[in-house]
């Protein structure tokens, strides 16, 4: 089993004055998904972005994390840091992964081109940024769910070969 790790950037939310949508909706789309999946932490943290890596970096090195999904501060607000602390501590970035989400946002909304979202590697953890729109999250993660397996496995070892057969 992969554990996933869920953190919702939401100054609001984190301050209990907004309803956390984002990260039940990855958690919910997460137990669809089953196997090999299942959710081990949720956090609610303020648009601060040394307390956002500080906590990406605790679920990759601490606590074991494999897939750390992110939701919300990837926009052009001020506020919006996640993109800059999912930087500050991966170690290799994931380009191919941002960019087929981005791709998937572009079938429903030319705005998509606005997301700064980012992924990477930091140890054998994945740590992907999502939107913080419950519907979108759903459009993307439902799609990249698959190869994300696929990408853990290779990641940690119990894979070897991404060639189609």
């Amino acid at each position: 089993m992969y554990k996933v790790g869920i953190i919702t950037s939401s100054d609001k939310g984190s301050q209990g004055l907004r309803e956390d949508k984002g990260g039940p909706a990855i958690k919910k789309i997460i137990e669809d998904f089953g196997a090999p999946f299942e959710v081990a932490d949720m956090v609610i943290l303020p648009d601060e972005k040394d307390q956002l890596a500080d906590m990406m970096k605790k679920m990759a090195d601490e606590d074991s994390i494999d897939l750390i999904i992110s939701t919300g501060g990837t926009g052009f607000s001020k506020r919006d840091v996640t993109p800059e602390a999912t930087l500050s501590v991966i170690e290799r970035r994931t380009p191919g992964i941002s960019e087929a989400m981005r791709m998937i946002s572009f079938k429903v909304t030319m705005r998509a081109m606005l997301s700064r979202a980012e992924s990477g590697i930091r140890g054998d953890s994945l740590i992907i940024n999502l939107p913080g729109s419950p519907k979108a999250i759903e459009e993307i993660l439902v799609e990249i769910l698959p190869s994300l397996v696929h990408g853990l496995d290779i990641l940690q070892g119990n894979a070897s070969e991404c060639a189609r057969h």
